[in-house]
Formats: structure tokens, C-alpha cells, sequence
């Protein structure tokens, strides 16, 4: 990797942990250059504007760590129900990045940016459908092999488990605490087995 390269990836992921902890409106370019150590000429080289870092670190950042986070995981697993609950209690319960405090940090994007900002709406839109799609296709996978009733609509579960999961970051983040997660993890638990 290009000096050029590392600095603005290392931009980015500096100014990414930032904003999950200040907010994106909060956080000014100073905070970031302060952060990076950068001059304001190299930060002003890799982006003409603050919105252009954010919208790069929603596709470059967010979007990886959303397929590897929370897609893959439910390719994996053979169970599909399993593989939905699983992964919610790992989000959860066992990432060490997602902090309680600060919730989930696309969900902090879309309820900060999106109403300004038509680019991260679109952007972020991107990044909910892909997510939106891999637990359609895995609830799908699950009518097909039988683990699930062929009369669930897969994408009414799939509304309902997202929705879920925003509602109890959200929720884990006012409260600071986790404790709000084992309630949310018990009902769903509950839920899944209702699907068979």
C-alpha cells in the first residue's frame, strides 16, 4: 500500500472511531486532524469535504465490516434459524467493537445524516438492503430445507428481526447497559421457534 493509501485509509479509520463515539455532526475536521496527527492540507488532499470522508467511510468501512459482521455470518451456518440468533447475540453480546454506549453505528448514520444528507441516505439505504437481502435469502434457504414453516413471509421476519435490532441498540444505548440485550435475546430466541 502507497504512503498516500495508508494515510487516508488510516483518515479513515481514525476519523470512523470518532464519529462512533462524538457523532457525525459533532465531530468537526479539526477533531479529526487533531486525532490523525495530519496537516489540514494532507486531510483537504484525500477529501474535498467533510461529507465526502463520511460517505467514504460508509462505503469503505461500514460496508465491509457489514459483510463480514453480519452477512457472512449467516452464510455459514446450516440452521438458518441458528444463524439469525446467533448472530444477534453476537452483535450483541460478544463484538467487542459495538459498545452499549454508543449502539450501532450505521444505525447512528441513518438517524443523524439521512435527513440532510440525500448521498448518505442513498449510501446507507445500500448498505440496509444488502443486509435486508441476506436474511430474506436465509429465512428463504430455511423454507426450502424445511427448518422453517412455508408460510413465513421472509421478509416481514426480516423487517421485525432488523427492526429489533436497531430498537435495542438504541435502547442498550440510553440505558448503558447490556442487561436490555438478554430480554431482547430471549424474546427473539422465542420468535425464531415460532417460525418452525
Amino acid at each position: 500500500m502507497k504512503k498516500a493509501e495508508a494515510t487516508r485509509l488510516m483518515i479513515l479509520q481514525k476519523a470512523f472511531e470518532l464519529i462512533y463515539v462524538k457523532g457525525y455532526q459533532t465531530t468537526s475536521i479539526d477533531d479529526i486532524i487533531a486525532t490523525t496527527k495530519v496537516t489540514k492540507g494532507a486531510f483537504y488532499y484525500h477529501f474535498k469535504t467533510k461529507d465526502e470522508m463520511g460517505l467514504a467511510i460508509i462505503n469503505e468501512i461500514l460496508k465491509p465490516t457489514l459483510t463480514n459482521s453480519f452477512i457472512e455470518p449467516l452464510q455459514t451456518e446450516e440452521n438458518p434459524l441458528e444463524a439469525i440468533y446467533n448472530l444477534m447475540d453476537n452483535l450483541l453480546m460478544k463484538n467487542e467493537f459495538l459498545k452499549v454506549e454508543y449502539g450501532c453505528p450505521a444505525s447512528n448514520f441513518t438517524q443523524e445524516m439521512t435527513p440532510w444528507n440525500s448521498e448518505f441516505n442513498k449510501a446507507l439505504n445500500e448498505l440496509t438492503q444488502e443486509w435486508t437481502k441476506a436474511i430474506t435469502t436465509t429465512i428463504e434457504r430455511g423454507k426450502k430445507n424445511g427448518t422453517i414453516r412455508k408460510d413465513v413471509n421472509a421478509k416481514q421476519v426480516t423487517i421485525f428481526v432488523m427492526s429489533g435490532y436497531w430498537g435495542i441498540r438504541n435502547l442498550g444505548k440510553l440505558e448503558n447497559s447490556k442487561k436490555v440485550y438478554v430480554s431482547y435475546l430471549k424474546q427473539l430466541k422465542i420468535y425464531l421457534d415460532s417460525l418452525k
